[in-house]
């Protein structure tokens, strides 16, 4: 399939480490692909769904040790330490790789190694980057193909280049104290070993699309970073294209696939997806910042996706999809999991394989169930999903899950000024995550576990990217759907009625709307804001949503404080110059 020399040089390389039986070239063809698929089905690695509702259809159960990411097993070993920060674990790479050797050593023996190439972008794209990853999981083979651009292609966008990321995933015995997720980002090297789940194994996506693209982006001066793209267009068909980071939980699918209100949609006005996860972003030849979606395809989370929460995502995983650790309906041969509706299944079996009755009190589905879907079935994929160029970026959206202190929106003085915003982002735990409730987690960008280098340097490369954007960076913002009454209940509706929000976003990066000075930067007018039809929501209401508790942000202050002393010299000089003017600004 390929005479790249690097490729074959490497690929024999860790054939004799792995020392598989057999060694299949994946070319993406639909032919091979079913193969593997009946392959998978015949040893109930897969069992099809039923093909009438939910036509080509794949369940699939995980390891019970092993569903979700593993942040403890998760290593940046640069050469020196200093170079992954505080906030990545970090391993001496020598060390590392001859502990994993010894592992990999035969780990294939008695199995296929598959060797699958992949381009993270449209094929073309100059934002593009390929990658290889030999694995002995058909689960990731098959999930590769919707995730990424998979075979031929991505090997002909290689050509003979040297630029691929080396990717190298085993299944090995699934032991969970051997189990490594590892990023050597000066090598350009992922891997991976005793883990099947998604987000541990399916390399191209948190690994290289944002742990290993970061690094690379910082010294090719480009962005990659753990956001939404989305495109706002308005009755006179212009569109207008955001950027949005959250930290999970914090509704970051629902916005990228929002469901504007109907006066919204009886006027004209439409979302596009372009992205639900992660955005690579160029300065253009215009000066604008441009933005792909380096997938292609969804790997979302199935508990609490419903028809009113996202309903395009619902639509999204309708075929082709492959479901892992979800409720199996034997009923109908199709899935269920906690949030998709209220009628459990009378006759199922649960995420580990076992029968399972919905009135037991234990959950079917497992919490971090998960869904991977083409991109090609989203209702409101946009018509620019596949531009090799992107699209121009007008705001980038930061945001969080505050109960008091954040208001509903604001927008940051300027670019350095919104590098602090972003860097100081934090949410409040749910009881959703273990431990405490209410205690505020800081995820700079949202970026804390995928920065493949340290994080201070991170925050310079943002401030850096600023003074090249000039007068041409987008507007930065921050947002908090999640504002409580004191009974604890939200006070904004949220969900398709935040498009009432970003309006207010686009107009002001337009210069159509006018903006209040508060101490911690532009806050929309209360009657700027349409409430109009919104129940139980008023411009007063808004106007709540909008105060600053000056108290509250003193102790936000203290916090960011305490924060920042992690990231010692390394943090830039301009972040402290904000933390002070906030201070300042909180006294007057």
């Amino acid at each position: 399939m390929t005479t790249n020399k690097k490729v074959l040089d490497w690929v024999e390389e860790m054939k004799a480490l792995v020392k598989p039986d057999k060694v299949v070239w994946i070319d993406g063809s639909e032919a091979q692909l079913k193969e593997l698929r009946d392959q998978a089905l015949a040893t109930g690695e897969m069992e099809a769904l039923n093909p009438e509702k939910l036509p080509g259809c794949l369940l699939h159960r995980t390891a019970v040790n092993d569903v979700a990411r593993v942040e403890g097993r998760t290593y940046i070993c640069s050469r020196k330490q200093e170079d992954a920060g505080p906030t990545n674990n970090w391993e001496d790479p020598v060390v590392m790789y001859d502990r994993l050797r010894k592992l990999y050593d035969g780990a294939m023996k008695g199995r296929t190694m598959y060797v699958l190439p992949y381009c993270m972008g449209p094929i073309g794209s100059p934002f593009s980057k390929v990658g290889i990853e030999l694995t002995d999981s058909i689960y990731v083979v098959l999930n590769m193909d919707i995730m990424t651009r998979m075979g031929q292609q991505a090997l002909d966008q290689l050509g003979d280049s040297n630029d691929f990321v080396r990717g190298l995933h085993s299944k090995a015995k699934m032991e969970e104290e051997n189990r490594y997720i590892v990023q050597f980002p000066e090598d350009n090297t992922i891997w991976s070993i005793n883990s099947g789940y998604g987000g541990n194994v399916l390399l191209g996506k948190k690994c290289f699309a944002l742990r290993i693209a970061s690094y690379q982006a910082k010294n090719e001066g480009w962005m990659a970073e753990h956001m939404l793209i989305l495109g706002l267009q308005n009755p006179q068909g212009e569109i207008r294209y955001v950027c949005a980071a959250f930290p999970s939980a914090c509704g970051k699918t629902n916005l990228a696939m929002l469901i504007p209100p109907k006066k919204y949609l009886d006027a004209g006005y439409k979302v596009w997806t372009v992205g639900d996860d992660i955005a690579w972003l160029r300065i253009g030849p215009d000066g604008r910042l441009w933005a792909i979606n380096p997938e292609n395809g969804f790997f979302g989370v199935a508990p609490g996706t419903n028809e009113k929460s996202n309903p395009n995502a619902l639509a999204t995983t309708r075929k082709n999809t492959i479901f892992t650790n979800v409720v199996h309906n034997l009923d109908d041969n199709t899935v269920w999991w906690e949030g998709l509706d209220k009628n459990p299944p009378k006759h199922a079996v649960n995420w580990k394989g076992e029968p399972w009755d919905c009135t037991d009190g234990s959950k079917g589905a497992h919490p971090n169930s998960r869904f991977t879907a083409p991109a090609v079935n989203c209702p409101c994929l946009s018509p620019e999903f596949d531009n090799p160029n992107g699209v121009p970026i007008s705001a980038i959206i930061f945001g969080g899950r505050r109960a008091k202190t954040a208001p509903l929106v604001y927008q940051s003085r300027n670019w350095q000024h919104g590098v602090f915003v972003g860097s100081t982002m934090a949410s409040e735990t749910t009881a959703a995550a273990a431990g405490a409730v209410g205690v505020v987690r800081r995820d700079p960008m949202a970026m804390l576990p995928f920065c493949g280098y340290h994080m201070g340097d991170y925050f310079q490369h943002w401030l850096e990217m600023g003074e090249k954007l000039g007068d041409k960076a987008p507007k930065i913002f921050n947002v908090n759907w999640f504002r409580t009454d004191d009974e604890g209940h939200f006070i904004w509706p949220g969900f398709g009625d935040n498009m009432r929000v970003l309006n207010w976003i686009v107009d002001r990066c337009e210069g159509k709307a006018d903006a209040v000075e508060t101490p911690i930067g532009y806050e929309p007018k209360p009657e700027d804001i349409d409430v109009e039809g919104l129940d139980g929501v008023t411009t007063e209401t808004v106007r709540s949503l909008l105060s600053v508790d000056k108290d509250l942000w003193k102790d936000e202050v203290a916090g960011i404080q305490e924060f920042y002393t992690k990231f010692g010299d390394k943090l830039p000089h301009q972040l402290k110059d904000e933390l002070a003017t906030l201070k300042a600004n909180l006294e007057k």
